[in-house]
């Protein structure tokens, strides 16, 4: 009985994980939790020096651009070894005087880089130019740091020669005669035909020559590059060395390496990619060779490094609601020597005094990557589950063999061949439901990020064919759903999702559609403010007074949200999601819906917002809960 009910949730997380990564590996690592520690600990904190004392009140830092584009303040800003000392609280005389001294080379760079070549840097510390300050004259503290730029005349390009090209291809937009010409774009542009000759295979492309002259006089620059492309180049052997309990046989397998295939670098990141969600590597690194062989082939040197191959982990959720719940799961990344990952997890929910109520379920798991190709992940999975709703029992099992096929990081489709078994009781007595069936699924992923999207769509259909044994329907269900996602204003701080879901059971009569391939709607996932699985259809039973609670079999789910980034971690959000079943396949039959409404924030981490929603009901509701609150870690969608 997974119920998203919360009138009061206490959610604690406890993992124990032997070999796998630290959440802070190094002193570098980032911390989710400093945006929390901003807010306690203000920027208008004191200067101290190492031993506690305060030196004076925070240091002062003001980047002024003389008589020039004010747009260059924020490439300055930012490239300063001051701004970076002070935001890491590194503000002694000393600190400040050694990263100002180190910020006039940095200044004239952001100004090479941006086309002025005549630029006067000024940086001084309350009214004393840094460069005159000795290093062991350096003041106990510094009050105010202003870095002074004097941009002079841009720079426009009188000759942008960059040769030869890959065929097909030109040079970046920018890097052309009368364009504002700087260091930066001719860096990008020279970057940028390099990346397309490797891409037409010349993966020893260089920079055979280049020379840039500036006429001060008349504010020219010109620029010419030479390119050597160097042969086409066929990929070699692969060297690896780092795996210690993964057979160098199923790693080669595993990362599909192109021996022989004209070179593209897209190749390699793909074989990276390959190895990386094995799961069995902590990290991955592929150099190519520095020489060609006498064939014109290269060799590419794998590296890896194993990750310990067990992991343990355990929650733990409190509700006054639905009591307690416990989960726990033990994992292996190398079972067989083969990078077969094995997991073992078990959940007990709605713990509290009557233990006749409390939900069960155990799965097993093993995948076993590059089964039939390199992209294609084989597995066999049990799940068995035991569930006590107040309007129904249910005890079931399903064992399945199936194959994952990734295309891509985008596109990836799944297809398997599951035995179920299930047994319901309405009340009245048991109902056996038996199937095979053969679900086949797509995802078609184009979102920006997947833990928290601003942009683009995600889409996914499942079909699911399935037989009935001993009395069971026989039959397909079918879903789909589609997620949206667009922002706005600046930084992309104000973005609108939307999300469709729509789902039927074409064939059986509902009673003869096994329980699991029917549709409630309510709570978490489906509809948020109404109680979990609260939208359903009371039907008669056969041979009994009593009816039997089922959900729908067909739905269609709408959820709207506005989010908005209030702080650089701390979101707001609002959200109105709607629910539709129907008592027959096809969207026929006896339809009911309802809604529910509610706002939520958001603190971003490393690995997703964590999030908290609170929803009310806004049709349909007969519950006595007027209030639900949902916590998770990732957007609702």
């Amino acid at each position: 009985m997974q119920r998203s009910v919360r009138l009061a949730v206490i959610t604690v997380v406890a993992g124990a994980v032997f070999g796998a990564e630290a959440l802070a590996q190094s002193a570098s690592s980032s911390n989710p939790f400093a945006g929390l520690t901003r807010i306690f600990n203000p920027a208008d904190q004191p200067v101290t020096d190492d031993q506690g004392r305060v030196l004076g009140p925070p240091v002062e830092l003001d980047v002024v651009v003389v008589d020039g584009d004010d747009d260059l303040s924020g490439p300055l800003r930012n490239a300063s070894l001051v701004a970076a000392a002070l935001a890491e609280d590194r503000a002694t005389g000393q600190d400040v005087l050694a990263a100002a001294r180190g910020d006039y080379a940095r200044m004239l760079g952001v100004m090479f880089d941006e086309g002025y070549f005549s630029a006067i840097i000024n940086i001084t510390l309350d009214g004393v130019e840094a460069a005159e300050i000795a290093p062991l004259d350096a003041p106990r503290y510094v009050g105010r740091v202003v870095v002074a730029v004097d941009p002079g005349p841009r720079f426009a390009f009188a000759q942008a020669d960059l040769a030869p090209l890959a065929p097909g291809t030109t040079a970046i937009a920018g890097y052309a005669v009368g364009e504002p010409a700087g260091t930066g774009v001719i860096k990008r542009a020279t970057s940028s035909a390099i990346s397309d000759w490797r891409d037409a295979s010349h993966a020893k492309a260089r920079v055979a020559g280049q020379e840039i002259i500036a006429d001060h006089n008349v504010s020219r620059l010109e620029s010419r590059v030479d390119l050597n492309p160097g042969p086409p180049v066929t990929f070699g052997r692969l060297q690896a060395t780092g795996n210690e309990r993964l057979s160098t046989r199923r790693m080669l397998k595993i990362a599909g390496y192109p021996e022989g295939e004209l070179f593209d670098p897209e190749k390699l990141e793909t074989v990276r990619k390959r190895l990386r969600r094995s799961g069995v590597f902590s990290a991955i690194t592929l150099v190519e060779a520095e020489t060609l062989n006498p064939d014109n082939s290269m060799d590419v040197a794998l590296t890896v490094v194993e990750q310990k191959p067990r992991r343990i982990g355990a929650a733990f959720e409190l509700s006054n609601v639905d009591g307690a719940m416990v989960s726990a799961y033990w994992l292996h990344r190398n079972l067989l020597g083969g990078g077969e990952r094995f997991r073992i997890e078990a959940e007990v929910s709605d713990i509290s005094a009557d233990a006749d109520e409390q939900d069960y379920s155990f799965g097993v798991r093993i995948d076993r990557p590059a089964t039939l190709n390199p992209d294609t992940t084989g597995y066999i999975a049990l799940d068995l589950s035991e569930e006590h709703e107040p309007e129904y029992y249910k005890r079931s099992g399903e064992f399945s063999i199936g194959f994952n096929y990734i295309r891509s990081e985008r596109l990836t489709a799944d297809i398997a061949l599951s035995y179920t078994r299930s047994r319901v009781n309405y009340g009245t007595g048991y109902y056996d439901y038996e199937t095979i069936s053969l679900p086949m699924g797509v995802i078609w992923d184009r979102r920006d990020d997947m833990n928290n999207a601003k942009r683009g769509y995600w889409l996914s259909g499942e079909a699911t064919p399935f037989a009935g044994l001993q009395g069971t329907g026989s039959g397909l269900q079918l879903t789909g759903e589609g997620r949206i996602y667009r922002s706005m204003l600046e930084g992309d701080r104000l973005t609108f999702a939307a999300r469709g879901r729509a789902g039927t059971v074409l064939g059986p009569d509902i009673l003869e559609v096994p329980p699991d391939y029917l549709f409630f709607s309510g709570g978490g996932g489906t509809v948020r403010g109404q109680p979990y699985e609260s939208l359903g259809f009371d039907v008669p039973l056969q041979n009994s007074t009593e009816d039997a609670y089922v959900g729908g079999q067909s739905i269609v789910n709408l959820s709207l949200e506005t989010r908005f980034q209030v702080r650089e971690r701390i979101g707001a959000v609002a959200f109105v999601d709607a629910g539709k079943i129907w008592d027959e396949g096809a969207f026929q039959g006896e339809a009911k819906w309802h809604a529910g409404a509610g706002v939520g924030v958001r603190y971003d981490t490393p690995i997703g917002p964590i999030r908290l929603d609170v929803a009310t009901p806004i049709q349909g509701d007969d519950d006595d809960n007027k209030v639900q609150i949902y916590l998770g870690l990732g957007q609702a969608f």
